[in-house]
């Protein structure tokens, strides 16, 4: 068997992608952290947090504005790709659940833009950034094989967590609200109508 070599094309789409998708998670996380974009800053973003479920809104609209943002950046240079990777997964994970009771199609504000942007950002956990990266060029410091099982492991657990603690919270609305009559008519209520 002749070893495998990575093509010039690879290369070159590879870091398109990477950088794509890093500048993608920028701009998303910029409209949490800043209110740029058309984004509501972290005021807004807490507030849109806590009607998710999410407590402390203000310290989960910081950290999903760093998770999306500075995960982005990370990735986007592809640097220390295995925690960048899973960070931006954790975050896109768990706004992904938010989105789930609108059902698939970002059209109809359902979980598919955030799951592709978190499934992709998890590939690149794994797979590291390539040949043209601050990872290749500081000779993978921050991109060896224990750092993706740890990324492999931690990002279900962490999204898992925080799907539990969101619906805990819910569910403690629901207790103290006769309006509502379950976890799940709370989650639908507090789920974003648009992508």
């Amino acid at each position: 068997m002749s070893k495998s070599t990575v093509t010039p094309a690879a290369v070159v789409a590879q870091t398109v992608f990477r950088v794509a998708l890093g500048s993608v998670l920028i701009a998303h996380g910029s409209q949490k952290l800043f209110g740029w974009f058309g984004g509501g800053g972290v005021e807004g973003t807490a507030q849109g947090m806590e009607s998710m479920g999410f407590r402390p809104a203000r310290q989960h609209a910081v950290l999903a504005g760093v998770g999306e943002a500075g995960a982005g950046a990370a990735l986007a240079l592809g640097l220390a790709t295995p925690a960048a990777g899973a960070a931006a997964a954790i975050t896109m994970g768990v706004a992904a659940s938010v989105h789930t009771p609108n059902g698939f199609f970002a059209s109809q504000g359902g979980l598919e833009y955030p799951a592709v942007l978190g499934l992709a950002a998890a590939a690149f956990s794994q797979a590291g950034a390539g040949a043209v990266s601050l990872d290749s060029a500081t000779r993978n410091v921050f991109n060896q094989p224990w750092m993706r099982v740890v990324a492999l492991t931690a990002i279900p657990v962490a999204i898992g967590v925080q799907v539990y603690r969101r619906r805990k919270a819910l569910a403690a609305d629901v207790a103290a609200s006769p309006e509502v009559d379950s976890v799940e008519d709370a989650a639908a209520d507090a789920a974003p109508d648009e992508a």
